[in-house]
């Protein structure tokens, strides 16, 4: 089949922002695609560790928590494809073996599995998989995006995240209908077949084999103590370190995610297809509240809308209390209906909140090392995530909140709540302008290559669990572009 020069282009100009339809491209975007695509099994976890597993809350929590780990480490496998290729090559043994791990686990997850200690192994291993795929692949984007002309930087990362987030929104509502029609571990085996795409395509990756006695290739790579000094002395500069903590305190304050998934499903009865249209709504939101925050946000001081976002999703989230308490009752507004309003007007303040986290972290990075510097804080971000849901479940533990007991509830959800106001402080941790003009550059020779210059997750900031952490919009390309 002939395809006519005019819908070539206007194929190449519109869905892929002016990029190249190669094998490369289709191979990129299939494992971006499958990160989103993952989310088909998220609610099937859910249900999985609560009623098979028998799970309680506080030790779902300790369990969501744990999975976050690989997201912590990110930066690691990036210097671990760098400096210790398979074979002669940096990219293609880790994506297949990343995908290799993930059908692997999700098949352990759909037969044999039947402990708390075998399910924390497991779901630690397809994070594990989803990780080590997501930083090879934004190693291929970022070296990609060094050939693009000024005019279309950015194009690349902006459709990496588009063709993510699609696969996001088709498994939104998906993840819970199936669960109508299948069981846990069926919906586990029709995940497993996803990750093995990535094994596939990653053959379609192109990269030379490296030689590694070449001048060139000495040159250019610095040893583990070259790289950790550089990353040493930005990290310590004060304009770098104390927003970085800020954050960190603010995103570490526990979490009541887990408590409440059991009170909706439990006490509340939602079944796993109306969950499903939360998450589609939800999803929807998230682009609402992106949407608002480019529009009319993105140049307010970061001081100002840090400080009115953390007071106004504290005081929005205050409202779920009615739901915990059953007042939205007394209102004569049903439970399904004020679920599904509370968490779209809850989710789109919270994508504004969270949206000045990735701009602040791009810009916070200085010359020569912003992507290294990136991966690290976002790292950070995502540690501080991890301990926010472990406090969260220690509080359940000790206020007594159980898959049955939901009487302490609508403290665990005034705690948390109130905990989010407490780094507010420490908002003058924050730059009063733009921190690039107050950076220094650490290093101006000798600047080691980024192991992964554009994040696309953020476990810490969702709604549910970080098995395979949600996306956020990559404009952090295009705030660098413009520094």
């Amino acid at each position: 089949m002939v395809v006519s020069p005019s819908i070539r282009k206007t194929f190449k100009d519109t869905l892929l922002f002016g990029n190249e339809p190669t094998p490369e491209l289709f191979a990129i975007l299939s494992v971006y695609f499958v990160q989103g695509i993952l989310g088909l099994a998220r609610l099937a976890i859910s249900f999985f560790l609560k009623d098979e597993l028998a799970l309680n809350p506080a030790q779902m929590g300790a369990l969501i928590g744990v999975a976050a780990l690989p997201w912590v480490i990110k930066p690691a496998f990036g210097f671990l494809s760098d400096g210790l290729p398979i074979f002669g090559y940096r990219r293609r043994p880790y994506l297949v073996l990343s995908g290799i791990l993930g059908t692997l686990s999700w098949l352990a997850l759909a037969t044999f599995v039947d402990t708390a200690w075998e399910a924390t192994g497991v779901i630690l291993i397809t994070s594990l998989s989803v990780a080590i795929s997501d930083v090879i692949a934004d190693s291929v984007v970022v070296e990609r995006a060094r050939e693009e002309s000024l005019g279309k930087a950015g194009s690349l990362q902006s459709l990496t995240w588009g063709v993510s987030a699609v696969g996001g929104l088709i498994t939104a509502y998906l993840s819970g209908w199936l669960l109508e029609h299948f069981s846990n571990r069926q919906v586990f085996g029709i995940t497993a077949l996803f990750p093995l795409i990535v094994t596939g395509v990653a053959w379609l990756i192109v990269e030379e084999k490296l030689k590694p006695d070449s001048p060139e290739t000495q040159e250019e790579k610095l040893t583990p103590k070259q790289q950790i000094k550089q990353l040493w002395g930005a990290v310590t500069q004060k304009v770098i370190l104390f927003p970085t903590l800020f954050l960190f305190l603010w995103q570490a304050t526990p979490s009541a995610d887990s408590a409440f998934f059991f009170f909706t499903t439990n006490e509340l009865g939602f079944e796993p297809e109306f969950l499903g249209r939360v998450r589609l709504v939800t999803s929807l939101a998230s682009l609402v509240g992106i949407w608002i925050y480019q529009r009319y946000l993105k140049t307010v001081s970061f001081r100002l809308i840090f400080g009115w976002g953390i007071v106004i999703s504290s005081a929005l989230g205050m409202t779920t209390l009615l739901l915990v308490t059953h007042a939205n009752r007394a209102l004569g507004i049903d439970d399904h209906w004020f679920s599904m309003g509370d968490s779209l007007i809850l989710t789109v303040i919270g994508q504004i909140a969270f949206m000045p986290v990735l701009v602040l972290c791009a810009r916070l990075c200085p010359s020569g090392i912003e992507a290294t510097l990136f991966a690290l804080l976002m790292s950070i971000w995502n540690l501080s995530g991890l301990l926010s849901h472990e406090i969260g479940a220690l509080l359940t533990h000790l206020l007594g909140v159980t898959e049955t007991n939901f009487e302490n509830l609508w403290l665990l959800v005034l705690i948390t709540n109130l905990s989010t106001l407490l780094p507010l402080p420490f908002i003058n941790w924050l730059p009063a302008d733009d921190p690039q003009t107050e950076t220094k550059d650490p290093a101006k020779s000798n600047l080691f290559p980024p192991a992964e210059a554009f994040e696309h997750h953020s476990p810490g900031s969702m709604v549910e669990q970080p098995y395979i952490p949600d996306l956020v919009p990559e404009f952090v390309a295009e705030e660098r572009t413009k520094s």
